[in-house]
């Protein structure tokens, strides 16, 4: 369950082997523990801190053979039982294998109660994990639950060739209709049609919301998640263009459906991706965009990384050097497509980089030595050398959206780390001026972050620790934008 690929969500600093640590997951198994068996046996629960918090469950329960069978969940991931290959206690010392995830864990048993060990996943992550009776639960006091007040029906239905099936949910208010309609875009990485993240289902509160005020709403599984078919791993953003056209084309044979008042509203790399479909369709009335990309995408990751990495402690001195390094590594990497050559070059650079660098930078950065610089040096090429990837870097968001003639509200909280308002918002506003559209609003939120959340510490990390999934000001000003623009 690990994410394959560079995120809008989880586009996380780091000099580590990875470069950008992405989604983690878990670890588990079955082997012998002897007279020491009783004291593994049971639950424990402990958080990786990898620019997010990330929970992780571990179920031990002893087998017929003295040994253990295990399985983990990554709550925080909507990911549950998944597969563990090997547990052992020898000593106190335990370790376990999650092979299909490349995951292993080691640790020493302190106490009854407590595991002290460390985690691997590409890096090394400290890990203590408490032994527990009751899993910590997160409060999302925002996330709808039945009885609801309007039809809540789950659906599936193919695209056009019938090579993919969609899994979905559509929401449909009360009386005749016929309603405003629109389908939902999630951002990047594997989502699910909640675009469930650290335990926050932010589409399902919006449709929820919008819903409640007259307006049918869509969302969807991604392809090769949940209930969708389909690959994922092979996808590019162009792709799920393909994706949300067929779930426009759904929507349109609901006879509940407005066909002159459809629209599409879409998170982080769904706001990249909606004016792609509306700049190509002549029935999308209007797309909402929720912090969105308005420039070049390879400087919105320079940014991004910068502000990330400003956000963690870095100094400013080390966060003005972040970003002409990871332009130039990325531009190495897309230049070079075979990967020992790209790996090649990329290392001779950042060799010739770190001579001219302050060892301040360098500490700060973990690129002291070569084998650092190496290890970054693999990390970003396999990471960034995905056909997704390499689509998306790219990508220039200004050539759709100077073709759009629809209506055009554009949200960004101005606490973002990871779509910087002050970079991108001026960049859709740009473009939206040579546009046909004769009605857009370009707007900056204050106090909201990534997932429009209201935040204290506005870190990537802080994500999962607010209770609030997205702010009623945000929930607010979609709607009224609409009642007065579209309704």
């Amino acid at each position: 369950m690990q994410r394959n690929r560079p995120t809008f969500e989880y586009q996380i600093f780091t000099m580590k082997p990875a470069f950008l640590v992405t989604a983690f997951f878990l670890l588990y198994g079955c082997l012998p523990g002897f007279a020491q068996t009783s004291k593994l046996i049971g639950t424990w629960q402990g958080t990786l801190s990898v620019g997010v918090e990330l929970r992780i469950i571990f179920h031990i329960t002893g087998d017929e053979k003295n040994g253990f069978t295990s399985t983990a969940d990554s709550p925080d991931q909507s990911a549950y039982g998944l597969k563990c290959d090997a547990t052992t206690l020898n000593n106190n010392e335990v370790s376990i294998e999650m092979n299909d995830l490349h995951a292993s864990f080691s640790g020493k048993l302190i106490n009854d109660s407590t595991i002290d060990g460390t985690f691997t996943q590409n890096v090394d992550i400290p890990l203590t994990l408490k032994k527990t009776d009751k899993v910590t639960e997160r409060k999302r006091p925002q996330t709808p639950t039945p009885p609801f007040p309007y039809k809540n029906e789950e659906v599936e239905y193919s695209n056009t060739d019938k090579s993919l099936r969609y899994g979905a949910t559509i929401t449909i208010p009360e009386g005749s209709g016929p309603f405003l309609a629109l389908v939902m875009i999630t951002g990047s990485g594997p989502q699910d049609r909640d675009e469930t993240i650290m335990g926050h289902k932010p589409f399902a509160v919006i449709a929820d919301y919008l819903t409640r005020k007259g307006f049918i709403v869509l969302r969807v599984d991604d392809r090769g998640i949940g209930k969708s078919t389909g690959n994922f791993s092979e996808a590019t953003s162009e792709d799920f263009t393909n994706d949300v056209n067929s779930s426009v084309d759904y929507l349109l044979t609901r006879p509940e459906t407005d066909k002159k008042k459809l629209g599409l509203l879409g998170h982080s790399e769904g706001g990249m991706i909606a004016p792609m479909v509306a700049a190509k369709r002549k029935d999308i009335n209007f797309i909402i965009l929720l912090a969105g990309p308005g420039v070049d995408i390879i400087d919105l990751m320079a940014e991004q990384n910068a502000a990330i990495a400003k956000s963690g402690g870095i100094s400013e001195q080390t966060v003005k050097e972040i970003r002409p390094l990871f332009k130039s590594a990325v531009t190495i990497i897309m230049d070079n497509p075979d990967s020992t050559a790209a790996i090649k070059k990329l290392s001779a650079f950042t060799d010739k980089w770190a001579s001219t660098m302050a060892k301040e930078v360098l500490k700060e950065l973990d690129f002291e030595t070569a084998k650092q610089r190496n290890d970054y040096c693999v990390g970003m090429v396999k990471e960034f050398q995905s056909p997704w990837f390499r689509y998306f870097i790219r990508f220039k968001p200004s050539q759709y959206l100077e073709q759009l003639k629809c209506n055009v509200l554009a949200l960004n909280g101005d606490k973002d780390i990871q779509v910087v308002a002050s970079q991108n918002l001026p960049g859709i506003e740009a473009s939206l001026k040579k546009s046909k559209s004769k009605v857009y609003e370009v707007k900056e939120l204050p106090g909201l972050n990534h997932l429009f959340q209201t935040c204290k510490k506005c870190t990537v990390n802080e994500y999962g620790e607010l209770e609030e999934t997205i702010s009623p000001v945000a929930l607010d000003y979609i709607n009224n934008w609409l009642q007065k623009n579209v309704q």
